[in-house]
Formats: C-alpha cells, sequence, structure tokens
C-alpha cells in the first residue's frame, strides 16, 4: 500500500466476505470491481457486480447476522472497511449518508422481490 492509500488491495478472486460468517463492519470499493456471489447448495448464483463508489456488507452495521453472500474482488480492487463507530461518526458529520445508505437497500430489496417474482 502507498503512503496516503486508503484501505486495502484484493487481488482477482480473493474473498473480501464470505457467505455464513458474521460481519461487523461494512465496505466501499474505492477502486476496481467486486463480485457478489450466493451458494445455494453446489450452485454459485452471481447477484451483483459492483464498482467504485459501491458499497456492500452495510447490514451487518444494523445486526449481527451472518454474511447473505460472499464478495470478491474482479479483478485487482482497492476497497475500504468501515467498522460501526466510524458509521456512526460519518453520520454525526453528515446525516444524508444514513439516507443514501437506506436508499440503496431499499433498492435492493426492490431489486429482489422483482427477482423473486419471475
Amino acid at each position: 500500500m502507498k503512503a496516503g492509500d486508503l484501505g486495502r488491495e484484493y487481488q482477482d478472486g480473493e474473498a473480501i466476505i464470505t457467505q455464513g460468517e458474521v460481519g461487523d463492519r461494512m465496505y466501499v470499493v474505492q477502486s476496481g470491481k467486486v463480485e457478489v456471489v450466493r451458494t445455494d447448495g453446489a450452485a454459485e448464483v452471481r447477484l451483483a457486480e459492483l464498482k467504485q463508489g459501491d458499497f456492500f456488507g452495510e447490514m451487518a452495521l444494523f445486526d449481527k447476522d451472518v454474511r447473505s453472500s460472499t464478495v470478491r474482488a474482479k479483478g485487482t480492487a482497492r476497497v475500504l472497511t468501515i467498522d460501526k463507530k466510524m458509521f456512526l461518526r460519518k453520520v454525526h458529520e453528515d446525516p444524508s449518508l444514513a439516507f443514501r445508505i437506506m436508499e440503496k437497500m431499499s433498492r435492493r430489496i426492490r431489486e429482489l422481490n422483482e427477482q423473486a417474482g419471475k
């Protein structure tokens, strides 16, 4: 990591979070891409590809449940980790951050509902 760089760099295929593990932080893609996959039995289903500025794992800030999917680097990706304490501090500084995250979570739920209805 270069001086001044934030986050951690992940290499192609490297898991950032793993389905089934307990989470306590969220992540923001700073550069590159990551893919979100879910294992259902022996099958792996690709749910999404996220790019710079996208975030994932945010549900872990609100509950202590297990991760619902695996996220891994697609190529080289730099990802910033945000724990609950940092998140609350950032929301205090910019309350619209909480709204943007809730908006994104709502959009993801709608997309999942649409997929389930097909």
